[in-house]
């Protein structure tokens, strides 16, 4: 069974850094596109960046263009997101996505980890 677990969340001040890391467990990374999504309370989950199964194709919300970086690193089963330049705005929990069609459709949902920008 294919599990996908988010680490690196934290709380960082205005202007910070943080990496988060999506481990997937039970199955091969190779085989999903990713992505990285967002909820703030009280607003709707947004996706913030995605990298299709071959890496080659990258796509960020035009909220984090420019300071997000999602990679992904196939031998070690792994997905991250690089923040950088962090705002207020970013606060969420951020979670990760696992999608594939083929041979069946499979999607996959991490538990999810809180980001706090804060002073």
């Amino acid at each position: 069974q294919v599990q996908l677990v988010e680490s690196g969340g934290g709380l960082v001040q205005p202007g910070g850094s943080l990496r988060l890391s999506c481990a997937l467990s039970g199955g091969a990374l190779s085989s999903y596109a990713l992505s990285w999504y967002r909820q703030a309370p009280g607003k709707e989950r947004e996706k913030v960046a995605s990298v299709d199964r071959f890496g080659g194709v990258i796509n960020y919300g035009d909220s984090v263009k420019g300071r997000f970086t999602i990679s992904r690193d196939n031998a070690k089963n792994t997905v991250y997101l690089q923040m950088n330049s962090l705002k207020p705005e970013d606060t969420a929990m951020y979670y990760c996505n696992a999608l594939r069609g083929w041979p069946t459709r499979d999607e996959y949902w991490g538990q999810g980890t809180q980001v706090t920008v804060s002073s």
